[in-house]
């Protein structure tokens, strides 16, 4: 670590099981100049089983800025910082992202340890599809833009990662089924831990079991995407409320010509075109 200018060192830290700490990770904050970490009295605990005795700064939502200039002005004189979390990956839903465009900003060079994650162990572990999935951290506390959120997922056809907290679970379990219909899911818990669950259910299914199990611990829920399929069902549904001949003026006042529209008309629908066509022609 001889840069002229210092680096930040994204640490990953254990999600619950201490053996997933990296021998890097650890050889990493033994040599730099400063440890930023999210709660200095959770952090110590980890610090003291890995015999690390490098000097420790606390870094949170509430100094974020403030402290962030600290720490990029160390590194711009040479200083290196390694940056934890309570847990997982710093810079996924905390205040690390801060940091990171800070440092991008001054020229300071970024680069991560990676490491534990509770979001891409709960999805690898879930039996839901992992092709492509999208992550949403815990979702807002604002109502209009928690109702935003929800309305998005509704139409989400990647697998979603949610965190929740205990005290939370039921009424967003509810709101999801609510928004977005009797998805599946699978509820993760305690992961890496020996108690380790992840549990299948539909939103009904999962809503009556925390009715009668107290929900405990910190929860993952990977969340089954909307079927492309029921999309265009729904959406077919949707246009055959209208007449064809309803339908057809839709694109007619577009400018289409007549067979232009009658082929969007199709599509929209699900049929072919002769089937359009033949129709029309029995209205006539």
């Amino acid at each position: 670590m001889t840069n002229k200018t210092g680096t930040l060192y994204l640490c990953a830290t254990p999600i619950g099981n201490l053996e997933d700490m990296t021998y890097r990770v650890v050889r990493t904050l033994n040599e730099v100049d400063v440890i930023a970490a999210e709660d200095t009295r959770n952090s110590i605990k980890l610090l003291n089983h890995f015999d690390i005795h490098t000097p420790m700064t606390s870094y949170h939502e509430y100094n974020k800025i403030e402290k962030g200039r600290i720490l990029v002005r160390q590194m711009l004189e040479g200083q290196n910082v390694a940056l934890i979390t309570d847990a997982g990956m710093p810079g996924i839903s905390d205040p690390g992202e801060e940091l990171v465009r800070m440092c991008r900003d001054a020229g300071v060079p970024v680069t991560a340890l990676p490491g534990a994650c509770a979001c891409v162990t709960a999805l690898v572990i879930s039996g839901q599809s992992t092709r492509r999935f999208c992550f949403e951290a815990f979702l807002p506390t604002d109502k209009k833009e928690r109702k935003a959120v929800l309305e998005e997922l509704k139409d989400e056809t990647r697998t979603t990662v949610i965190y929740e907290a205990p005290h939370r679970l039921q009424k967003t379990l509810k709101e999801l089924l609510e928004n977005l219909g009797n998805r599946n899911l699978t509820i993760c818990r305690e992961l890496t831990k020996k108690h380790e669950t992840g549990q299948e259910f539909s939103l009904e299914q999962a809503i009556a079991y925390y009715e009668q199990n107290e929900p405990r611990g910190e929860y993952v829920l990977v969340l089954q995407g909307c079927s492309r399929q029921e999309k265009e069902k729904e959406a077919q549904d949707a246009w055959k409320e209208m007449s064809l001949q309803e339908h057809m003026k839709v694109y007619e006042d577009q400018g289409l010509d007549r067979k232009e529209a009658m082929k969007r008309v199709a599509k929209d629908r699900g049929v072919g075109k002769r089937e359009i066509y033949q129709a029309l022609l029995e209205e006539i």
